[in-house]
Protein backbone atom coordinates (compact mmCIF):
# COMPACT_ATOMS: atom_id res chain seq x y z
CA UNK A 1 0.00 0.00 0.00
CA UNK A 2 1.40 3.24 -0.78
CA UNK A 3 0.52 6.27 1.21
CA UNK A 4 0.96 9.77 -0.29
CA UNK A 5 2.08 12.44 3.23
CA UNK A 6 1.59 16.24 2.34
CA UNK A 7 3.78 17.99 4.69
CA UNK A 8 5.69 15.15 5.52
CA UNK A 9 9.02 16.64 6.37
CA UNK A 10 7.31 18.68 9.37
CA UNK A 11 6.63 18.20 12.78
CA UNK A 12 3.46 15.71 12.80
CA UNK A 13 3.88 14.62 9.39
CA UNK A 14 7.60 13.51 10.00
CA UNK A 15 6.57 11.28 12.82
CA UNK A 16 3.44 9.69 10.87
CA UNK A 17 5.75 8.95 8.26
CA UNK A 18 8.28 7.36 10.57
CA UNK A 19 5.34 5.15 12.04
CA UNK A 20 4.20 4.27 8.58
CA UNK A 21 7.44 3.25 7.26
CA UNK A 22 7.87 1.02 10.38
CA UNK A 23 4.67 -0.71 9.46
CA UNK A 24 6.16 -1.31 5.93
CA UNK A 25 4.24 1.06 3.71
CA UNK A 26 5.39 2.48 0.66
CA UNK A 27 5.54 6.15 1.91
CA UNK A 28 5.68 9.40 -0.51
CA UNK A 29 6.55 12.47 0.93
CA UNK A 30 5.80 15.98 -0.75
CA UNK A 31 6.69 19.20 1.05
CA UNK A 32 8.32 22.50 0.04
CA UNK A 33 10.35 22.95 3.65
CA UNK A 34 8.67 26.10 4.26
CA UNK A 35 8.51 24.87 7.56
CA UNK A 36 9.69 21.12 7.64
CA UNK A 37 13.24 19.75 7.58
CA UNK A 38 14.82 17.84 5.37
CA UNK A 39 16.81 16.28 8.12
CA UNK A 40 13.03 15.17 9.18
CA UNK A 41 12.14 13.12 6.35
CA UNK A 42 13.06 9.12 7.01
CA UNK A 43 15.17 7.70 4.10
CA UNK A 44 13.08 5.04 3.72
CA UNK A 45 10.42 7.52 1.75
CA UNK A 46 10.06 8.91 -1.54
CA UNK A 47 10.32 13.12 -1.14
CA UNK A 48 9.57 16.07 -3.48
CA UNK A 49 10.15 18.84 -2.57
CA UNK A 50 6.98 20.76 -3.87
CA UNK A 51 4.31 23.08 -3.01
CA UNK A 52 1.20 21.38 -2.87
CA UNK A 53 -0.45 24.30 -4.96
CA UNK A 54 1.64 23.38 -8.08
CA UNK A 55 0.64 21.75 -11.36
CA UNK A 56 3.34 19.45 -10.86
CA UNK A 57 1.37 17.52 -8.22
CA UNK A 58 -0.40 15.82 -10.78
CA UNK A 59 2.94 13.96 -11.90
CA UNK A 60 3.91 12.66 -8.70
CA UNK A 61 0.59 10.75 -8.52
CA UNK A 62 0.37 9.53 -11.78
CA UNK A 63 3.82 8.44 -11.89
CA UNK A 64 3.91 7.24 -7.94
CA UNK A 65 0.26 5.77 -7.67
CA UNK A 66 -0.77 6.25 -4.50
CA UNK A 67 -3.86 4.48 -2.62
CA UNK A 68 -4.22 6.99 0.26
CA UNK A 69 -3.41 10.42 0.94
CA UNK A 70 -2.64 11.59 4.83
CA UNK A 71 -2.96 15.76 4.33
CA UNK A 72 -0.81 17.89 6.77
CA UNK A 73 0.93 20.51 4.38
CA UNK A 74 -0.55 23.60 5.71
CA UNK A 75 0.00 27.20 6.94
CA UNK A 76 -0.28 26.48 10.64
CA UNK A 77 0.35 30.17 12.22
CA UNK A 78 -2.96 32.02 13.39
CA UNK A 79 -0.52 35.11 13.74
CA UNK A 80 0.80 34.46 10.20
CA UNK A 81 -2.66 34.26 9.13
CA UNK A 82 -3.85 37.60 10.23
CA UNK A 83 -0.31 39.38 8.55
CA UNK A 84 -0.44 37.33 5.34
CA UNK A 85 -4.06 36.35 4.59
CA UNK A 86 -3.68 35.58 1.15
CA UNK A 87 -1.04 33.29 2.05
CA UNK A 88 -2.84 31.52 4.51
CA UNK A 89 -5.86 31.27 1.79
CA UNK A 90 -2.93 29.56 -0.85
CA UNK A 91 -1.75 27.32 1.06
CA UNK A 92 -4.55 25.91 2.92
CA UNK A 93 -8.05 26.56 0.79
CA UNK A 94 -6.18 26.39 -2.96
CA UNK A 95 -3.22 23.51 -2.22
CA UNK A 96 -6.21 21.47 -0.78
CA UNK A 97 -8.26 22.27 -3.61
CA UNK A 98 -5.33 21.24 -6.19
CA UNK A 99 -5.23 18.08 -4.06
CA UNK A 100 -8.05 17.16 -4.30
CA UNK A 101 -8.20 17.33 -7.51
CA UNK A 102 -5.90 15.09 -7.89
CA UNK A 103 -7.28 12.33 -5.35
CA UNK A 104 -10.37 12.55 -7.58
CA UNK A 105 -8.52 12.35 -11.24
CA UNK A 106 -6.03 9.78 -9.82
CA UNK A 107 -8.68 7.42 -8.21
CA UNK A 108 -7.44 8.02 -4.57
CA UNK A 109 -8.83 5.70 -1.82
CA UNK A 110 -9.02 8.17 0.82
CA UNK A 111 -7.87 11.39 2.16
CA UNK A 112 -6.75 11.73 5.70
CA UNK A 113 -6.94 15.38 6.45
CA UNK A 114 -5.30 17.30 9.46
CA UNK A 115 -7.88 20.28 11.07
CA UNK A 116 -7.59 21.99 13.77
CA UNK A 117 -9.35 23.13 16.73
CA UNK A 118 -9.74 26.57 15.42
CA UNK A 119 -12.93 26.04 13.61
CA UNK A 120 -14.90 25.87 16.28
CA UNK A 121 -14.28 29.53 17.78
CA UNK A 122 -15.00 30.87 21.59
CA UNK A 123 -16.74 27.52 23.36
CA UNK A 124 -20.16 27.92 23.79
CA UNK A 125 -20.33 24.83 26.20
CA UNK A 126 -17.43 22.43 27.18
CA UNK A 127 -16.32 20.09 26.27
CA UNK A 128 -16.20 20.95 22.37
CA UNK A 129 -17.54 18.29 20.46
CA UNK A 130 -17.99 17.84 17.03
CA UNK A 131 -21.77 19.08 16.84
CA UNK A 132 -20.74 22.44 18.35
CA UNK A 133 -21.13 25.41 15.81
CA UNK A 134 -18.63 26.15 13.66
CA UNK A 135 -17.67 30.16 14.13
CA UNK A 136 -13.18 30.41 13.78
CA UNK A 137 -11.74 34.00 14.41
CA UNK A 138 -9.18 33.84 13.03
CA UNK A 139 -8.01 33.43 8.93
CA UNK A 140 -6.54 30.31 9.88
CA UNK A 141 -9.80 28.79 11.07
CA UNK A 142 -11.24 29.64 8.80
CA UNK A 143 -9.49 28.29 5.80
CA UNK A 144 -9.09 24.94 7.35
CA UNK A 145 -12.78 24.86 8.03
CA UNK A 146 -13.22 25.63 3.97
CA UNK A 147 -10.63 23.04 3.30
CA UNK A 148 -12.46 20.19 4.96
CA UNK A 149 -15.90 21.69 3.27
CA UNK A 150 -14.26 20.78 -0.05
CA UNK A 151 -13.34 17.60 1.03
CA UNK A 152 -16.38 16.89 1.93
CA UNK A 153 -18.06 17.76 -1.47
CA UNK A 154 -15.44 15.70 -2.84
CA UNK A 155 -17.16 13.08 -1.04
CA UNK A 156 -20.50 13.70 -2.22
CA UNK A 157 -19.36 14.16 -5.83
CA UNK A 158 -16.82 12.28 -6.78
CA UNK A 159 -16.88 9.43 -4.01
CA UNK A 160 -13.52 10.38 -2.41
CA UNK A 161 -13.67 8.44 1.05
CA UNK A 162 -12.23 10.64 4.27
CA UNK A 163 -11.39 11.05 7.99
CA UNK A 164 -11.24 14.80 8.76
CA UNK A 165 -9.34 14.82 12.21
CA UNK A 166 -9.30 18.11 14.10
CA UNK A 167 -6.90 18.38 16.94
CA UNK A 168 -5.97 19.55 20.01
CA UNK A 169 -2.92 21.61 20.87
CA UNK A 170 -0.27 18.81 19.40
CA UNK A 171 3.17 18.47 21.51
CA UNK A 172 6.13 16.58 20.87
CA UNK A 173 9.94 16.12 19.66
CA UNK A 174 10.61 17.92 16.36
CA UNK A 175 7.93 20.76 17.55
CA UNK A 176 9.99 24.02 16.61
CA UNK A 177 9.98 26.83 18.70
CA UNK A 178 9.34 29.82 16.33
CA UNK A 179 6.65 31.99 16.19
CA UNK A 180 3.38 29.99 17.20
CA UNK A 181 5.15 26.57 16.77
CA UNK A 182 3.69 25.18 19.99
CA UNK A 183 3.55 26.47 23.53
CA UNK A 184 5.62 23.91 24.78
CA UNK A 185 7.94 23.68 22.31
CA UNK A 186 8.79 28.06 22.69
CA UNK A 187 8.56 27.43 26.80
CA UNK A 188 11.30 24.67 26.61
CA UNK A 189 13.64 26.71 24.27
CA UNK A 190 13.04 29.85 26.90
CA UNK A 191 13.85 27.60 29.38
CA UNK A 192 16.46 26.38 28.32
CA UNK A 193 18.41 29.32 27.78
CA UNK A 194 17.91 30.43 30.98
CA UNK A 195 15.25 33.27 29.77
CA UNK A 196 11.55 33.54 31.37
CA UNK A 197 8.89 31.93 29.24
CA UNK A 198 6.16 34.75 27.90
CA UNK A 199 2.36 34.06 28.68
CA UNK A 200 0.63 36.04 26.57
CA UNK A 201 -2.63 37.62 29.10
CA UNK A 202 -3.71 35.50 32.89
CA UNK A 203 -2.08 32.59 31.48
CA UNK A 204 -5.58 31.03 33.25
CA UNK A 205 -6.31 30.60 29.60
CA UNK A 206 -6.77 26.54 29.26
CA UNK A 207 -5.29 24.11 26.32
CA UNK A 208 -5.75 20.48 25.36
CA UNK A 209 -2.76 19.12 25.15
CA UNK A 210 -2.23 16.13 23.41
CA UNK A 211 1.02 14.01 22.60
CA UNK A 212 2.25 13.43 18.98
CA UNK A 213 2.75 9.82 19.24
CA UNK A 214 -1.41 9.93 20.02
CA UNK A 215 -2.12 11.85 16.89
CA UNK A 216 0.41 9.69 15.10
CA UNK A 217 -1.79 6.73 15.61
CA UNK A 218 -5.05 8.26 15.02
CA UNK A 219 -3.94 8.91 11.51
CA UNK A 220 -2.55 5.05 10.67
CA UNK A 221 -6.26 4.12 12.36
CA UNK A 222 -8.24 6.95 9.85
CA UNK A 223 -6.74 5.24 7.31
CA UNK A 224 -8.80 1.97 7.27
CA UNK A 225 -11.46 3.53 9.82
CA UNK A 226 -14.20 6.18 10.40
CA UNK A 227 -14.89 6.65 6.69
CA UNK A 228 -16.56 10.12 5.75
CA UNK A 229 -16.46 10.74 9.52
CA UNK A 230 -15.04 14.47 11.62
CA UNK A 231 -12.95 13.62 14.58
CA UNK A 232 -11.49 15.57 17.61
CA UNK A 233 -8.13 14.69 18.50
CA UNK A 234 -7.71 14.95 22.22
CA UNK A 235 -7.32 13.93 25.38
CA UNK A 236 -10.60 15.81 26.65
CA UNK A 237 -8.26 17.07 29.23
CA UNK A 238 -7.95 20.81 30.54
CA UNK A 239 -4.66 22.49 31.30
CA UNK A 240 -4.33 26.08 32.22
CA UNK A 241 -1.02 27.64 30.40
CA UNK A 242 0.40 28.35 34.35
CA UNK A 243 -0.23 24.75 35.08
CA UNK A 244 1.86 24.04 32.26
CA UNK A 245 4.77 26.63 32.53
CA UNK A 246 4.81 24.77 36.58
CA UNK A 247 5.48 21.61 34.97
CA UNK A 248 7.90 22.05 32.47
CA UNK A 249 9.75 24.43 35.54
CA UNK A 250 9.23 21.53 37.70
CA UNK A 251 10.78 19.17 35.49
CA UNK A 252 13.29 20.93 34.45
CA UNK A 253 14.25 21.87 38.06
CA UNK A 254 14.92 25.04 37.14
CA UNK A 255 14.15 28.88 38.81
CA UNK A 256 13.18 30.42 36.43
CA UNK A 257 9.77 31.83 36.06
CA UNK A 258 7.49 33.43 33.45
CA UNK A 259 6.37 36.93 32.56
CA UNK A 260 2.71 37.99 31.34
CA UNK A 261 2.45 40.09 28.31
CA UNK A 262 -0.74 41.50 25.94
CA UNK A 263 -3.02 38.44 25.07
CA UNK A 264 -3.03 37.37 21.20
CA UNK A 265 -5.79 38.41 18.64
CA UNK A 266 -7.78 35.24 17.74
CA UNK A 267 -6.58 33.31 21.10
CA UNK A 268 -9.80 31.45 22.41
CA UNK A 269 -9.49 31.70 26.38
CA UNK A 270 -10.55 28.41 26.97
CA UNK A 271 -10.65 25.29 25.11
CA UNK A 272 -11.17 21.05 25.92
CA UNK A 273 -12.19 18.72 23.66
CA UNK A 274 -14.78 15.98 23.88
CA UNK A 275 -12.74 13.05 21.86
CA UNK A 276 -15.85 10.10 22.44
CA UNK A 277 -16.16 9.97 19.07
CA UNK A 278 -12.56 9.11 17.95
CA UNK A 279 -12.81 6.52 20.56
CA UNK A 280 -16.07 4.96 19.06
CA UNK A 281 -14.62 5.03 15.38
CA UNK A 282 -11.48 4.56 15.30
CA UNK A 283 -11.02 2.69 18.48
CA UNK A 284 -8.58 5.30 19.23
CA UNK A 285 -7.74 6.70 23.22
CA UNK A 286 -4.80 9.06 23.90
CA UNK A 287 -2.19 6.79 25.75
CA UNK A 288 0.01 9.66 27.39
CA UNK A 289 -0.72 11.88 29.97
CA UNK A 290 0.44 15.91 30.08
CA UNK A 291 3.64 14.52 32.42
CA UNK A 292 4.69 11.23 30.04
CA UNK A 293 4.72 13.36 27.23
CA UNK A 294 6.47 16.37 28.42
CA UNK A 295 9.00 13.64 29.54
CA UNK A 296 9.08 12.11 26.35
CA UNK A 297 9.64 16.05 24.71
CA UNK A 298 11.72 17.77 26.75
CA UNK A 299 15.41 17.09 26.23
Amino acid sequence: MTVLVTGGAGFIGSHIVDKLVDKEYDVIVVDNLSTGKLGNVNPNATFYCMNISCNSLNRIFSEENPQYVIHLAAQVSVPNSFKKPITDCTSNIVGTVNLLECCRKYGIEKIVYSSSAAVYGEPQYLPLDEKHQISPQSNYGISKYTAESYIKLYQHLYGLNYTVLRYANVYGPRQEAVAEGGVIAVFTERILSNRPPIIFGTGNQTRDFVFVDDVVEANILALTRADNKTLNISTNTSTSINELAEKIKNLKDTEVSPQHSQSMPGDIFTSVLDNSKARQYLGWTPRFSLEEGLRKTLP
